[in-house]
């Protein structure tokens, strides 16, 4: 086994202690300067993107250092749970086992990263990271086997002819062992190739299981080197030969011990992965995301919500059995709700379904673009300069009511008025302001008398049917509503939203608009509709689509007693899979192209209804789900869901929207005119698609705007999930 930190090099790296944390600095970064970044670069706040995100979460970051910046991998890896800590206390935990044997194999010659930080918690089950020297570019030999498989999800590779690449890659392998490592997790994620003057270079991550100084006969190289999905015979041949320097006879023990090796872990993966989504632990809950704060010792299962800067969202530490114990004590609360549901629904039934009969009957006009926002100290001109290019006019600002300074929101928005955009505002709770109303209503007073002047629309609440936003009654919810009803309605111009229920939860939205609550109006109703849970915005989910949602929203809202038929949706996005900075899991996130297709085609959907005013994205800059994303230096970076917006509003804002025209099946041909002219935004849902449009096009543009080739005579074109914007007559 390797040693203890520090004593693989024969150098002074530097023991250190900060603020709950301990660990070791490498010597070249040892010092005062370097220690007082590790609370930084242990945020992922600090990263510049994320590299993976699964049990261990990794990403790139920029360490200051006396030398200047230097580009840097952070590994954080989790520790909660019983046997986490046991395996910690024993054996070490993974970054402390990724230390040593970083330096034990630098040691040994083995081309790994260099390693900078090793940083533990004081905690038992507190995180744990390992820093090393970001190498750029460098590509995982995944995929060269994905590119080999002739899979889509095949990242970018260096060109490389197979046989020699295989052969260079068996001969990089013998360098590992005959290095005297055994590496025990040999695979295409943990080697990487990086582009030189010479050719590609090999380097090896993630070495926590290697020992260094053990004699590997035949059967542990074997074991060692079958990760790699090498299944043609040919490949194998290549393989063994850069090994062994020779390939061996098939009659060779060596070739049919390394063939067996392969079909063997093949096979135990395979079941690992069915055991593992037929297990127990899959539906069990899972531990949080080490950045977020734990609750207040001794908490109410009631007051475990803590706030997740990194998704702009609560947590709620409270586990399952805990909100059931709560939900059932407040039975008496949700069977009120039970019985507005139940009077309510026949007659939002039957106006559900004469609006979806009058749907498209009538050309209604295309509006109601809208961005969320919340300020950008870093650099507010950045932020100004990117609301000016997207050209969106109407915005949201959140305000946060348990905040004590709100300079920075005031700054923005004064100025954003003074540009002309049409503001208006949210008021989300908390747990603290559900438990402490006077409080509240010294907020939204303070909050009115500040930002009334600036916009006159304002959402009470947040998402009440979710209890880590503090409401767990909708009595709660609507205490809260009522007390900022009574402050805001003594400014005459002021409209109020609510109830601003999340996801497709209609019979929230059904209870909070039809309790017999004096005093209870709302003068649009509001709607968190999201559907990242589905995935694309023309998936059904119990057999309602968007357009379906939308008119059930609407129906809902005609038909209450507190509701007035006015409709606005204040909040939708889809997640990007950027770690924990993703308001939602993995299983649930997609990657930016698919964001911005999913964007567009959500807009068009919803507002071609004719039945909501207002559709906002939230928000504007965010890692993890915004239209952009800001750079350490707080400059903003534009995301194909920016370029998307910006083209969707330039085209059919102010445009008259005519009804979809035929297509084939899930695809989709929209119709809009605007000053003379005549448009067809067009897509499919799967793959490329042939349609027939009325006349032949004159030009095409894609979803960001850019020219397309012209299309070919006649009137065929040709869709995909990517919008596409046809420009006929003239």
């Amino acid at each position: 086994m390797v040693g203890e930190p520090g004593d693989a090099r024969g150098v002074a790296d530097q023991a250190f202690a900060v603020e709950g944390y301990h660990g070791w600095a490498a010597a070249a970064f040892a010092g005062p300067a370097v220690i007082g970044e590790v609370l930084r670069l242990i945020d992922p706040s600090a990263a510049t993107r994320t590299l993976h995100w699964g049990r261990n979460y990794l990403y790139a970051a920029e360490l200051e250092s006396p030398t200047g910046p230097a580009p840097v991998v952070v590994k954080q890896f989790r520790n909660q749970g019983w046997r986490k800590v046991l395996e910690r206390r024993l054996r070490g935990s993974k970054a402390e086992r990724s230390w040593r044997a970083a330096l034990a194999i630098t040691a040994a010659g083995v081309p790994t990263p260099e390693p900078i930080l090793l940083v533990e918690s004081d905690l038992a089950d507190g995180p744990s990271f390992f820093v090393t020297r970001r190498i750029e570019p460098a590509f995982e030999v995944r995929n060269f086997f994905r590119r080999l498989d002739g899979r889509e999800d095949a990242a970018p590779f260096p060109e490389a002819e197979t046989g020699p690449f295989l052969e260079r890659l068996g001969s990089f392998c013998r360098s590992i062992h005959d290095a005297g490592v055994y590496y025990r997790d040999l695979s295409m994620g943990n080697v990487l190739v990086q582009p030189t003057a010479g050719g590609l270079a090999m380097l090896v991550v993630d070495c926590n299981r290697a020992r260094v100084g053990v004699r590997l006969g035949v059967f542990r190289r074997s074991r060692d080197i079958c990760r790699f999905p090498i299944v043609e015979r040919d490949h194998r041949e290549a393989f063994l030969r850069g090994y062994w320097g020779t390939a061996p006879a098939r009659t060779d023990p060596r070739w049919w011990l390394y063939t067996a090796s392969v079909r063997g872990y093949l096979l135990k993966h395979a079941v690992k992965n069915r055991l593992r989504a037929l297990s127990l632990a899959h539906f069990m809950r899972r531990g949080h995301h080490a950045h977020i704060p734990a609750a207040s010792a001794g908490a109410p299962a009631r007051d475990k919500a803590v706030w997740d800067h990194l998704s702009d969202q609560p947590h709620q530490h409270a586990g399952r059995w805990e909100k059931l114990a709560i939900r059932i004590a407040d039975a008496p609360e949700h069977l009120r709700d039970v019985a507005a549901v139940t009077g309510a629904l026949p007659a939002v039934w039957r106006r559900y379904h004469a609006l979806r009969r009058g749907l498209y009957s009538r050309p209604v006009p295309f509006g109601g673009l809208g961005i969320c926002l919340r300020p950008h100290p870093a650099d507010p001109e950045a932020l100004l300069a990117a609301v000016e290019a997207l050209g969106v006019r109407k915005l949201l600002v959140r305000l946060h009511p348990w905040q004590d300074d709100h300079a920075d929101e005031e700054r923005l928005v004064r100025e954003l008025a003074a540009r002309g955009y049409e503001i208006s505002f949210a008021l989300p709770q908390n747990r603290a302001l559900v438990r402490d109303r006077v409080r509240w209503r010294a907020a939204v007073q303070e909050l009115t008398e500040r930002f009334a002047p600036y916009g006159r629309h304002f959402q009470v609440g947040q998402a009440p049917n979710r209890s880590k936003w503090g409401a767990w009654t909708r009595g709660e919810y609507l205490g809260l509503y009522l007390d900022a009803a009574e402050i805001l309605r003594r400014t005459p111009s002021v409209e109020l939203m609510g109830p601003a229920v999340i996801d497709f939860e209609f019979y929230a939205t059904l209870a909070l608009v039809n309790r017999q609550v004096e005093g209870l109006r709302y003068d649009i109703l509001s709607s968190l509709l999201y559907v990242d849970r589905r995935g694309a915005p023309e998936n059904p989910q119990l057999g309602l689509d968007t357009v379906d949602k939308v008119v059930l929203l609407r129906a809902i809202a005609e038909v209450g007693r507190a509701s007035s038929e006015r409709c606005w949706i204040t909040e939708m996005n889809w997640p990007l899979r950027e770690g924990p900075h993703s308001p939602a899991g993995r299983s649930v996130s997609v990657d930016e192209d698919s964001q911005a297709s999913f964007l567009v085609r959500y807009d068009l959907l919803a507002l071609g209804t004719g039945l909501v005013e207002r559709v906002y994205w939230w928000q504007l800059v965010a890692r993890g789900y915004g239209l952009m994303v800001a750079g350490s230096d707080g400059s903003l970076a534009a995301r194909p869901s920016y370029r998307a917006l910006r083209e969707l509003n330039r085209r059919l804002d102010g445009a008259t929207f005519h009804g979809p025209l035929p297509a084939p099946a899930r695809a989709y041909l929209y119709r809009f005119t605007k000053g003379g002219g005549e448009l067809v935004v067009g897509w499919a849902l799967d793959g490329r698609v042939e349609a027939d449009l009325a006349q032949r096009p004159r030009a095409a543009y894609d979803r960001d705007g850019n020219p397309m080739p012209t299309p070919p005579p006649g009137r065929r074109v040709t869709l995909s999930p990517s919008p596409v914007y046809f420009e006929l007559g003239g």
